[in-house]
């Protein structure tokens, strides 16, 4: 049911990157040894630089002697994190340690909008839903306003429309009533909250005026900006400007800006589209490479029934409208929602901003398919602080690259088994790959508009321009993407691929039939985001620990929790790594994970909560004052064969499951995780 309604059944179909790159497994490693620089799975900070004039070059090597970010990393001590983990389990709760408690802050269908009606499953309508809080909640984020009240600010990733409505048959035979309540419940939230009583609980604004409280729907009239917009690529005859798109859908993961706005990602965006075969022939190699469904089928959600812009066959530019990252503006209602051109179009998750030495921004951002690349952006003119109209033009011109990330080991050391090579340690060095900036494209046969719209297949060419042919290299699900406040390492999580044969693993994808997926730490030259050479280490393969396969980065596995499919990842104030997991394939609950990055507690992961039974855990955030966290509690009772009739799950009132946006704190108001 959740491959169905949240990606279309993408992992049914063939991967979209049929390209020609290299899987790095097949590439002579390069002659380097570092096992003076990356002890126990500690980074090293230190790959000469390349610039972006001319071709890149090939990975060089790493330097020595390591800097500071590796002597933070390998440095003694125990971590404070001090929790008793949950448990694997299939409870029909949420789970969370002795001494914490946990609430739900917002549910779907409650109201947003002042004017919304109460929620009724039975009585539902569009106009109902377009008010109130939307379905499946993803990205979560609290912008402060003062110390006890903010604004909450939620993606509603997808409709599961078998658990929304009695009866439901698929997209051909639904009604156009239910087909627009789905179209409703897509989008994003702003709710407005209030910390209780001091504690680290927070609860829904429910009264007053509630200014800030909107709505984000298919139906939100946006505008493009950057080096694509306006191109003849995005223009329709309902916006023959190319600088109108309408909505937003598939949001997943997300970020926001030192300037305080929300960037909201968009992912599966292909599956609401039909008649992707009809498009015009030049036009067909890039409907394919974002996997757009051929003809029409009656199990999708057919938007095309009540909107004709969903039939490509009428409109085939439509779909290269959707793909972006978006920009909103919590704290103007009526502000309009901006999609970012320069930060290219896929099925993009994550968007974490953060701000180099020399006050450029940068934005780090994956592709969630199976084989598909890490992305990073960097502005061409730097961060003004307090000058807004200046800021929010950073992310309209700059560089968008891919990465490449090269290992250290002999390739017959890579057998696809996760036996750790001779070193000790996956990990190696890297190199972003320059695609286009402003309207120069570093692509060959390709403008910087196509690149921009077209960006997948941009980097699966983007190899023609370095001096030695090698493109960017194709990750197992590259999801979030998060740089930690307190070392300057970049972590993404890689939640699976169990299409990767034997012969496709390389360093940085070590397991063949990769059905638990891992994380990645990366951490670029002097630790400046905006360089672009990096070291890499997996300093966690995931799985069960019992399984000679795992490691979590040389901690005793004896000690450590089981975890499987990494999604979204949050660090909190103390540089810890939480770690949110999605389709668990070891047969428990999904949950929420925390583990240290440094020190004598590296590796020591530990489960923290547990969401009830067929949810995915999404999110999280943990607050500044780390006295709280919140989750998205994605698609309760999401199970094979359950219907409303029929519920797999009760959560959270007891009645229909509806996803939610939980908070849990500790009793005594002491620090999560301590």
């Amino acid at each position: 049911m959740t491959c169905q309604f949240r990606c279309g059944n993408a992992c049914a179909h063939e991967p979209g990157n049929d390209s020609g790159n290299t899987y790095f497994g097949d590439v002579v490693a390069q002659a380097m040894s570092r096992r003076g620089v990356l002890r126990a799975g500690a980074l090293g900070a230190l790959v000469a630089g390349t610039g972006v004039a001319g071709a890149v070059g090939a990975a060089p090597a790493l330097a020595d002697p390591a800097g500071p970010e590796e002597a933070a990393l390998r440095g003694g001590g125990r971590s404070n994190l001090r929790f008793t983990p949950v448990p694997p389990n299939t409870d029909d709760a949420l789970r969370v340690p002795g001494g914490y408690t946990s609430s739900v802050v917002v549910r779907w269908g409650d109201p947003v909008l002042p004017d919304a009606p109460e929620f009724d499953f039975d009585k539902q309508s569009a106009e109902a839903q377009a008010k109130q809080f939307g379905y499946n909640c993803d990205y979560v984020t609290l912008f402060p306003m003062g110390r006890d009240r903010g604004l909450l600010w939620v993606n509603h990733e997808y409709t599961t429309e078998a658990l929304m409505f009695r009866g439901y048959q698929g997209g051909g035979t639904a009604t156009e009533e239910q087909i627009k309540i789905a179209m409703a419940a897509h989008g994003g939230s702003v709710v407005e909250v209030e910390r209780v009583k001091g504690t680290g609980e927070w609860k829904l604004v429910t009264s007053g005026r509630r200014r800030y409280n909107r709505r984000i729907t298919v139906h939100t009239p946006m505008r493009f900006t950057g080096p694509a917009a306006g191109s003849d690529l995005l223009k329709t005859a309902a916006d023959p400007s190319g600088t109108k798109p309408v909505g937003m859908l598939n949001n997943c993961a997300g970020g926001t800006t030192p300037w305080g706005t929300v960037l909201t990602a968009e992912e599966n965006f292909d599956q609401y589209f039909v008649n992707g075969d009809k498009v015009p022939e030049a036009q067909r190699p890039y409907i394919a490479r974002y996997t757009i469904p051929s003809g029409t089928s009656s199990s999708s959600r057919r938007f095309d029934r009540v909107e004709e812009r969903f039939d490509l066959a009428k409109h085939p530019n439509e779909v290269n409208r959707f793909g972006w990252i978006v920009e909103i503006d919590p704290f103007d209602p009526d502000s309009t929602p901006v999609k970012r051109t320069a930060l290219g179009r896929f099925k993009h998750e994550a968007a974490t901003t953060t701000v180099a030495p020399d006050g450029r921004l940068v934005v780090y951002m994956g592709d969630d398919s199976r084989f598909e690349y890490v992305y990073k952006f960097v502005s061409k003119d730097r961060y003004r602080p307090g000058n807004d109209r200046h800021n929010r033009r950073l992310l309209d011109e700059g560089t968008l690259y891919a990465a490449r990330f090269t290992g250290d080991s002999p390739a017959a050391e890579l057998d696809g088994s996760g036996k750790l090579p001779s070193d000790g340690a996956f990990d190696g060095s890297g190199t972003w790959i320059p695609l286009v900036s402003g309207d120069r494209s570093y692509v060959e046969g390709m403008t910087a508009a196509e690149v921009l719209v077209y960006t997948r297949a941009a980097a699966d060419r983007a190899g023609r321009s370095t001096a030695d042919k090698i493109g960017p290299t194709k990750m197992d699900r590259p999801e979030d993407v998060e740089r930690n406040p307190v070392t300057g390492a970049v972590y993404i999580a890689l939640t699976n691929n169990s299409n990767r044969t034997a012969a496709q693993v390389d360093e940085a994808n070590p397991r063949a039939s990769n059905k638990h997926g891992h994380v990645l730490e990366l951490v670029e030259r002097r630790g400046d985001p905006t360089e672009l050479t990096f070291a890499w280490s997996l300093p966690l393969v995931c799985g069960d620990p019992k399984d000679a396969s795992t490691y979590f980065a040389g901690f005793d596995k004896s000690k450590v929790s089981p975890i499987s499919c990494p999604d979204n990842l949050a660090f909190d104030r103390d540089g810890n790594l939480w770690i949110s997991t999605d389709g668990n394939a070891l047969g428990g609950n999904d949950g929420l994970f925390a583990m240290p990055v440094r020190g004598g507690e590296r590796g020591y992961l530990r489960q923290f909560l547990s969401v009830p039974v067929g949810a995915e855990t999404c999110g999280p955030m943990v607050t500044q004052d780390q006295r709280s966290v919140f989750v998205a509690v994605q698609h309760p009772g999401e199970v094979d064969g359950a219907s409303p009739d029929s519920p797999a799950s009760r959560w959270p009132d007891g009645g229909q499951p509806r996803p939610a946006v939980a908070v849990v704190w500790h009793a005594e108001g002491r620090k999560i995780g301590s």
